[in-house]
C-alpha cells in the first residue's frame, strides 16, 4: 500500500483520501509540498534523483520534497521531507512562497514551494538518504540555467525554481505578494 494524500479540488478543498498512487493513476488532485534550499550566498541546492526512484529516475532538480500526508500542513511536510531527503531538521517551518497547480507526466497536483536558507553551521549537517538523492551540490543561478542545457532537469528550462527565484524575496511570511510586488 502506498502513502494516503488528500484528494483535493481546484481550490485545494479536502474532497477525499486515496492512496498516492492511485492519486497519480487516476489524475486526481492531490498536494506536494517542496523548498528550495539556498545557502547564506544565495547558491541553490541542486540534487540527481537516485536512479532506483519511481517518479523522475536520475533527473536533476532544483527543489526537494514530496506528497503531503492526510491532516499535515503543507510547511509540516515540506519540513519533514526535507529531513528525510537531505538529513537535516529545521529548527522552524520553512516560509511558504507560493502554491499552484501543475499538470505533468505524473497527473496534476497543488504544490506549495517554500523557502529554506541554511545557515554555513547547518551546511556540514547535510546527509542525503543515499536511495534519493544520487548526488548534490550548490549552483548559482547561471550554473544552473547552463547546466540545464546538457543535464536532464526536472521541468527543464521551466523549472519551478524561476517561479520561486521571481517570488522568494517579494512575499510575506504567508506566502502572498506583498503590496507593489505584482508580476
Amino acid at each position: 500500500m502506498s502513502e494516503l494524500v488528500e484528494q483535493v479540488d481546484e481550490r485545494d478543498r479536502v474532497v477525499g483520501v486515496v492512496e498516492r498512487d492511485a492519486a497519480v493513476r487516476g489524475w486526481l488532485l492531490h498536494r506536494i509540498a517542496v523548498v528550495v534550499c539556498r545557502d547564506d550566498a544565495g547558491r541553490v541546492l541542486v540534487h540527481r534523483r537516485g536512479d532506483g526512484m519511481r517518479r523522475y529516475p536520475g533527473r536533476y532538480d532544483t527543489v526537494i520534497g514530496g506528497g503531503v500526508d492526510v491532516g499535515e500542513s503543507y510547511e509540516r511536510a515540506a519540513a519533514r521531507e526535507f529531513e528525510e531527503e537531505m538529513g537535516v531538521r529545521l529548527a522552524e517551518p520553512p516560509r511558504m512562497v507560493f502554491k499552484r497547480i501543475y499538470q505533468e507526466e505524473h497527473g496534476p497536483y497543488w504544490m506549495a514551494v517554500h523557502d529554506v536558507r541554511l545557515d554555513p553551521a547547518q551546511i556540514p549537517s547535510i546527509a542525503p538518504n543515499p536511495r534519493e538523492i544520487a548526488w548534490w551540490g550548490w549552483m548559482t543561478e547561471e550554473e544552473i540555467r547552463v547546466a540545464q542545457e546538457r543535464l536532464p532537469f526536472i521541468g527543464g528550462g521551466e523549472n519551478v525554481l524561476w517561479t520561486f527565484l521571481r517570488q522568494a524575496d517579494r512575499t510575506g511570511p504567508d506566502g502572498a505578494l506583498e503590496d507593489g510586488a505584482g508580476e
